[in-house]
C-alpha cells in the first residue's frame, strides 16, 4: 500500500499504526494535547523530530521502532504466522477452524475507506486554505 512506496514516511506509519488501533485523529490529538488537524499535518509529513515521535508512540501505545520499523507486509505476515502456528500448535493435525469475529476483506475494505475520507478531508482543507489567501 502507501507504505510500500514511501518506506520511510514517518507521517504515514504514525496514521496506519493509529487506524490499526481504530483511533480517530480527534482521539490522537487529545492524548497529545493538540488539535486533530495538528494530528492531520503531521500524518501527512515525512519526517518528524525525535521528540514529538516519542509523544506520538506513548500516547499510540508504541515503542518509537514500532513506528519506524512499520510496514504493511509486517503486519499482515504477522497475523498469517500467528494463525499458522496456532493451528499447528494447538490442533497438531486435526481440522483447523478459526473463530473470526470479523472478515479481514471487511476489515481491509474499512481502512481503505477511511483513508478514502481522510484524503477527502484533506482536499477540503487544502481547499479551504486556497481560498482563505
Amino acid at each position: 500500500m502507501s507504505t510500500a512506496t514511501k518506506p520511510n514516511h514517518i507521517g504515514r506509519k504514525i496514521s496506519r499504526i493509529r487506524e490499526l488501533k481504530d483511533m480517530k485523529q480527534e482521539a490522537l490529538a487529545q492524548a497529545l494535547g493538540t488539535n486533530q488537524q495538528a494530528v492531520s499535518i503531521m500524518e501527512n509529513s515525512e519526517t518528524i523530530d525525535e521528540e514529538k515521535l516519542v509523544e506520538v508512540a506513548k500516547a499510540l501505545g508504541v515503542s518509537v521502532e514500532a513506528i519506524k520499523n512499520f510496514s504493511e507486509e509486517a503486519v499482515f505476515n504477522y497475523f498469517h504466522n500467528y494463525y499458522d502456528t496456532k493451528d499447528s500448535v494447538f490442533n497438531s493435525g486435526s481440522h483447523s477452524t478459526n473463530h473470526c469475529n470479523f472478515n479481514p476483506l471487511d476489515k481491509v475494505v474499512e481502512l481503505f475507506e477511511r483513508l478514502v475520507q481522510s484524503e477527502k478531508e484533506k482536499v477540503e482543507y487544502l481547499e479551504k486554505l486556497l481560498k482563505e489567501k
